[in-house]
């Protein structure tokens, strides 16, 4: 079972966090072929972008596990996150960041996520990282949806999932984990 985990940064937290990468590092070492992706959110695309917050979607077996790997992870358990919503994600496109291989020069990376109830019909885009429902942690109801995408803007990224009646939020990313290093697998 997938499950989407988004630790948001608490307001004045980056100093803190920074000095905690290579324990974060550490701890996601651990779940290195069980990571369906990762990466920080950004305050912008540039390079001397701050972190907003780190996304995980992890395949473990249970939500314990999965509460596991949300509040043991070093950046929570020193207070850098301000929250940390976890629940379940069906993996659509049944594939991994790394696996993307549609990169288009010139586009960005987002994170998009829409909460609240929008059209059930699947989402189809070359731009599409990796895309999925949320779901509540038993599984049992559809709480939204979430896609990592590629796009020249936020504008355009927004396009990509479709809005109903909720929110949504897009977030400028981009792949985290070690420079050059892909999951063991």
């Amino acid at each position: 079972m997938e499950y989407f985990v988004y630790g948001r940064d608490r307001p004045g937290a980056f100093e803190l966090k920074m000095s905690l990468n290579g324990d974060h590092r550490s701890f996601m070492d651990g779940y290195g072929k069980l990571l369906v992706a990762r990466g920080p959110t950004l305050t912008g695309d540039g390079d001397d972008a701050e972190s907003t917050g780190s996304l995980h979607i992890v395949d473990l077996p249970d939500a314990e596990a999965a509460r596991t790997f949300a509040y043991e992870e070093p950046y929570y358990r020193a207070g850098v996150f301000e929250s940390v919503p976890l629940c379940r994600f069906h993996n659509a496109l049944g594939r991994t960041m790394w696996d993307f291989t549609e990169a288009v020069d010139g586009c960005g990376r987002f994170l998009v996520i829409t909460m609240g109830e929008s059209d059930p019909a699947p989402v189809t885009s070359k731009h599409m990282i990796v895309y999925g429902e949320l779901l509540a942690l038993d599984g049992e109801a559809r709480i939204g949806r979430a896609a990592m995408v590629e796009a020249p803007d936020r504008e355009a990224a927004a396009t990509l999932l479709p809005v109903g009646g909720g929110r949504t939020e897009i977030h400028p990313r981009r792949f985290g984990g070690r420079p050059g290093a892909m999951p063991a697998g």
